[in-house]
């Protein structure tokens, strides 16, 4: 028999389990869901300071309640937050835990306190500084009815269950955001699930991406004792589908779940290697700085296209991102257009960081405009995947010389997960101020459909303004088509957007 031990995520108390547990129950398994102390009636603090600490001691009051000589199997689950205080508990009775889930959270490092892990930038600055200000005895007040989102994507929970939600919210003690979790390394022996909330941001073939990236640190995700599962809802799963909910929470039990290809040389390919689905001419690279150039061969100077990668992509990635086999043939495909074909490298290794990925890219449009082989008033940018946001800036004050904006699968506006509501990188917005720019979408059919939604968003914003949007679709298409879908299926796509690139640029 199993027993599932439950832990709640920020201002939230034991009620959020209480459908979950239920299903869980009438499974033939045990459910109980740990009142954090402060935050549940149940469990008022009896001090001044309530830290993590504290609520680890919560949950391993949980653990020893459950008798040892039972047989029973303790699952810990810790939703947001609450994976903090379910490490810590599960570091020091790892003898005791048969499998710890990750529900829609972070990954917790040891002397990391809960605070790197609130998914809204500016708030996470703000609750910084009051860290640093040496404030940590107060608490955060939680969010009102429409604030949820900056916590995670509310999709699929209802109206009362929301309105719920927001009436039995509790002050978040900041000494269980302020104080770093500390591990003895105890807890990695602990079979681990993770369960994923597809509408938050989170999918596990993007997990597999991060993977294939080559980050060590993610390494560990594909060791055999680790499972994922995937639920199509936000980041409330216990009240937008308890019952989905449960049942994965038996078969995490049970060991089951999917596991990541780890990456070796027995392994196949990732996607990010694999072969562009053209032939290409074989041009050499001529590298300046963090930008590669390729020139076809005749007089110049001649019209440049800047192919800009999108991430996050892990620090010290190998190969990096302007020597994948996708960037480079789109620029050899440029050059045996006539133009200059343009990849580089920049800084976008974490959802903090577009702003310097920005300032990257204009530093190498401008290397690339100062070469003599480049006409420098006509510029072509065309941006891939996550570094759609990287458009904000070219649509919201296109400069004269760009002629042409194009992008592949792009994500055009922040995702739910990654914390950015107030941030300026927001092309669905921007767009607006684009003028006659024109604009070049590749539209995957399969996208994920939290992409595709922002991709939506984006299409009809350029139906009220003067912004002259031409789509090419790939119907059957997914994320990163180029090398994961049949070739006859892309190449069409591939080659008439390059055609109107080079339009653009030559007329």
């Amino acid at each position: 028999m199993q027993v599932f031990i439950m832990v709640a995520g920020v201002f939230t108390g034991a009620h959020v389990w209480q459908e979950t547990a239920e299903r869980l129950v009438a499974a033939g398994s045990a459910a109980h869901a740990v009142p954090l102390t402060g935050l549940d009636p149940a469990r008022p603090a009896t001090s001044a300071h309530v830290g993590l600490e504290t609520h680890i001691e919560d949950v391993i009051a949980a653990i020893d309640a459950v008798d040892a000589t039972s047989g029973q199997e303790i699952v810990l689950v810790g939703h947001d937050y609450g994976i903090h205080p379910v490490l810590g508990a599960a570091d020091r009775r790892a003898e005791r835990v048969a499998r710890v889930v990750y529900l829609d959270s972070g990954m917790p490092q040891n002397g990391v306190p809960p605070l790197a892990a609130v998914p809204d930038q500016a708030l996470r600055a703000q609750l910084a500084e009051r860290a640093e200000a040496g404030e940590r005895e107060g608490v955060l007040a939680p969010p009102g009815l429409d604030e949820w989102g900056r916590w995670g994507s509310t999709a699929g929970v209802g109206e009362a269950a929301l309105e719920r939600l927001t009436a039995l919210a509790a002050p978040q003690p900041l000494g269980t955001l302020f104080q770093p979790l500390r591990l003895t390394g105890a807890v990695a022996a602990v079979p681990v699930t993770g369960v994923l909330c597809a509408r938050n941001g989170a999918r596990i073939d993007l997990v597999q991406r991060l993977v294939d990236f080559g980050d060590p640190a993610l390494a560990v995700l594909t060791e055999p004792q680790v499972t994922f599962f995937e639920l199509p809802t936000g980041h409330w799963p216990m009240l937008s589908c308890p019952d989905a909910l449960a049942e994965v929470l038996l078969r995490a039990g049970a060991g089951e779940g999917h596991r990541l290809r780890p990456v070796g040389d027995d392994a196949p390919a990732p996607a990010h290697l694999r072969p562009f689905p053209l032939d290409v001419p074989e041009l050499p690279r001529d590298r300046q700085g963090h930008v590669d150039l390729y020139v076809p061969d005749g007089d110049g100077p001649r019209p440049a296209v800047i192919f800009v990668h999108g991430g996050p992509v892990p620090v010290g990635a190998r190969p990096s991102p302007r020597e994948w086999p996708t960037l480079v043939g789109y620029a050899r495909l440029a050059a045996a257009e006539g133009m200059v074909g343009v990849t580089l490298d920049h800084r976008l290794h974490d959802v903090a960081d577009y702003d310097r990925a920005a300032a990257d890219i204009a530093a190498a449009v401008e290397l690339v405009r100062s070469d003599a082989r480049v006409d420098s008033d006509r510029i072509a940018l065309w941006f891939f995947s996550g570094g759609g946001l990287l458009t904000t800036d070219w649509l919201a004050r296109p400069p004269a010389w760009l002629r042409c904006l194009a992008a592949s699968y792009p994500i055009l506006a922040p995702l739910p997960a990654w914390g950015m509501a107030g941030s300026r990188f927001h092309p669905a917005r921007a767009v607006g101020q684009a003028g006659s720019l024109p604009v070049v979408l590749l539209r995957a059919g399969r996208e994920a459909p939290e992409i595709a939604a922002t991709v939506d968003a984006f299409v009809r914003a350029t139906k009220e303004c003067a912004a002259r949007l031409e789509l090419v679709d790939v119907p059957n298409g997914h994320h990163g088509f180029e090398t994961i879908d049949p070739p006859e299926e892309t190449r069409p796509a591939l080659e008439r957007a390059m055609r109107s690139v080079v339009a653009h640029l030559t007329g």
